[in-house]
């Protein structure tokens, strides 16, 4: 029988009572975690009593009390949602807020009260426009003597004001944009408050801040891009066709934000994107159109690819103001109005509301499931898949033939890595993966070397390209580990243990390999040769 502690809340008490003839009922009350996120709205009476209110706040709590900092016997339990006030005499005290779960779990946290009978004094208020959700403003606002402050937004219909500690912020999100008479009133226990009032633009956002998700690493035979940055796109493409949307009152310009670069629709009519002419691409093969659209205002978007001939068929989808919106359409959405997709020349997007929304998109391509994903074991020998290396440091990589089957490699596809030039000394490449290796058939890595060295030493390392950058721009999520040969001049095989770097977390999805020779050991114009990358435990 599970432990039932008897501070729960009324509604959790009978809610669990209600339940208590139900054989199914299996409450594990030990797993529930403390309150977090504790905290508490203090107001006081501005009459010179120093009556204090507290409105208790936390994620998880069904109960609090309240240590008042002054001597005084600490409060009982109130249920959730409940509040507290206590009387003060003039000073500054260090309040507890005990905050409880249903298992009786705790979270304390400490709140300075500040009473006093002074009105406040050096009142400033900060007011900031939110710079990723439309209409959105916060204003904070601090004190000397003050305790808290209330805050009328101006809005027709909302007379109330909203509460906030004195130095804490309070945010409110306006139904339409446009400029509205913010007014701060900054009390303290004293009769007397202080003010302070502005005119405040509530704005649309209408750019985005922050890039599109990144796209997978896809194999080129699985993908045709038309536009973005992780593949290679259609060439010729014109993003920008007049097809008279100016009439309109439509626009468009590419958008550079922070140096990732989007399409931008001002005002959405419809826009073309047109292939290079004579040019078309068949999709009857891909599974689905991806594309990402941020918008502050469009509601809808409508997509319609063109056939030659012409013909074209739409499909709409909805968007989600402030955030990008990630859409997948299926190719069967245009096939099954009767639309044939191998020689599209032409895509085709309608904005809802017409000329009322603007749009940023980015990342469009077709795409299909590999038909063979790249993942450990990798020995380059299979026809359906091509692989793409690059190379780092000025190191050559290539696939090429085998130039010593007499080793212990004696597949006919290897990786030749030959640094001609530069005076770095770690040089090497990388191959992108379609899938993590699953770390639960071995954490050793084993991969086949041709060097001209012995004891040359060999990094190996994978990273998660979607991972936040170092400020060398690379992934910040990756481990690596080295191996020496023993050999020189002919082929051998060489264990990595990944679980001896302290980085290694067999839990993340790593998707690139890096291979790196110490070419300080051999210098430029050294070659080494590299096949059947595998795990074992």
């Amino acid at each position: 029988m599970k432990k039932i502690y008897l501070i729960l809340n009324l509604f959790v008490l009978a809610t669990l009572i209600g339940c208590a003839n139900d054989e199914a009922l299996d409450v594990d009350l030990d797993s529930v975690a403390a309150p977090s996120n504790v905290s508490a709205l203090t107001t006081v009476t501005q009459d010179n009593t120093g009556k204090v209110t507290f409105i208790p706040t936390g994620e998880g709590a069904t109960q609090y009390k309240i240590s008042f900092g002054d001597g005084t016997p600490e409060s009982a339990y109130i249920p959730s949602g409940g509040t507290l006030t206590h009387t003060y005499k003039e000073g500054t005290y260090k309040s507890k807020i005990t905050a409880m779960n249903v298992n009786g779990k705790t979270t304390e946290v400490t709140h300075d009260v500040v009473v006093s009978f002074r009105a406040p004094e050096n009142l400033v208020v900060e007011i900031t426009n939110d710079l990723s959700v439309s209409k959105k403003v916060t204003v904070k606002a601090s004190a000397d003597f003050a305790l808290f402050y209330d805050v009328y937004f101006g809005e027709a219909g909302k007379p109330d004001p909203i509460s906030a500690n004195n130095g804490e912020s309070v945010s409110y999100t306006y139904k339409e944009a446009g400029v509205y008479t913010v007014r701060v009133v900054s009390k303290s226990a004293a009769i007397k408050t202080t003010e302070y009032t502005a005119q405040v633009t509530a704005k649309l956002v209408v750019a985005p801040s922050a890039s599109a998700p990144t796209p997978p690493n896809r194999q080129p035979a699985d993908v045709i891009s038309i536009y973005g940055t992780k593949y290679t796109n259609v060439a010729g493409t014109n993003y920008f066709p007049d097809w008279g949307q100016a009439g309109q009152g439509s626009s468009w310009a590419e958008f550079d934000l922070n140096g990732d670069k989007m399409l931008n629709y001002i005002k959405l009519s419809y826009q073309g994107i047109a292939l290079a002419d004579n040019v078309t691409i068949d999709v009857s093969k891909m599974e689905y159109l991806h594309m990402d659209v941020w918008t502050a205002d469009a509601q809808k978007i409508e997509t319609s690819l063109i056939q030659t001939g012409p013909s074209e068929k739409p499909v709409v989808k909805d968007l989600t103001a402030n955030q990008w919106t990630s859409i997948d359409i299926p190719i069967s959405a245009w096939t099954s109005q009767g639309l044939t997709v191998d020689k599209i020349f032409q895509l085709k997007l309608v904005g809802t509301p017409w000329a009322g929304g603007t749009v940023f998109i980015d990342n469009i391509y077709f795409y299909k499931a590999p038909a063979e994903s790249i993942a450990l074991p990798i020995d380059f020998e299979s026809a359906n898949l091509t692989y793409s290396w690059g190379g780092f440091g000025n190191v050559i990589a290539s696939m090429t033939a085998n130039p010593d089957k007499t080793g212990a490699n004696v597949s006919d596809k290897v990786v030749k890595l030959e640094k001609k030039s530069g005076a770095e000394t770690w040089a090497g490449a990388s191959l992108n993966l379609d899938a993590s290796p699953d770390f639960s058939k071995g954490t050793k890595v084993k991969v086949a070397v041709w060097s001209p060295k012995v004891g040359a030493d060999i990094l190996y390392k994978m990273e998660l390209s979607t991972s936040p950058k170092d400020g060398n721009g690379n992934p910040s999520v990756n481990f690596e580990v080295h191996a020496s040969t023993t050999v020189a001049n002919a082929w051998q095989i060489l264990t990595f243990d990944l679980t001896s770097a302290a980085s290694f977390d067999a839990s993340i999805k790593y998707d690139r390999v890096i291979l790196f020779p110490d070419f300080g050991q051999t210098g430029t114009g050294a070659t080494y040769y590299f096949d059947d990358i595998k795990q074992s435990n």
